[in-house]
């Protein structure tokens, strides 16, 4: 049922302007804030491609060497599971080397940015 109410007063009030556009634009072009893209890429990009090279080498000698990956390591543990597990691993302590970069390298760097553009408003 359709009605031409307007929606409730929440009594809530507006909070204070944002940043403007243009002072969005100037901080992306400071060096500061290159400083911190370069910071993070020169992190994520060399570990994202070789958690890829490593994911994908797991992929292909599971398809096209099933002897090695079927050679028994202890006991029904073969390769295969075992670089299976790895691949878990890897996962976490690519995600635990992440937090550690970014809480000392990324965090503080886009905080000052942040709180630079917060009190110019």
């Amino acid at each position: 049922m359709a009605t031409d109410a307007s929606p409730p007063d929440t009594g809530t009030v507006p909070g204070p302007a944002g940043p403007s556009t243009e002072a969005f634009l100037l901080e992306q072009r400071s060096a500061e804030f290159g400083e911190l893209r370069r910071a993070h890429r020169s992190f994520a990009f060399p570990l994202t491609i070789a958690f890829i090279s490593w994911y994908l080498l797991y992929v292909l000698l599971s398809n096209y060497a099933g002897g090695l990956m079927a050679t028994k390591v202890v006991g029904h543990i073969n390769v295969a599971f075992v670089f299976g597990l790895a691949q878990f691993l890897t996962t976490f302590l690519i995600a635990w080397f992440y937090s550690r970069h970014a809480s000392a390298q990324l965090d503080p760097r886009s905080e000052a940015i942040k709180s630079r553009m917060e009190d110019d408003v």
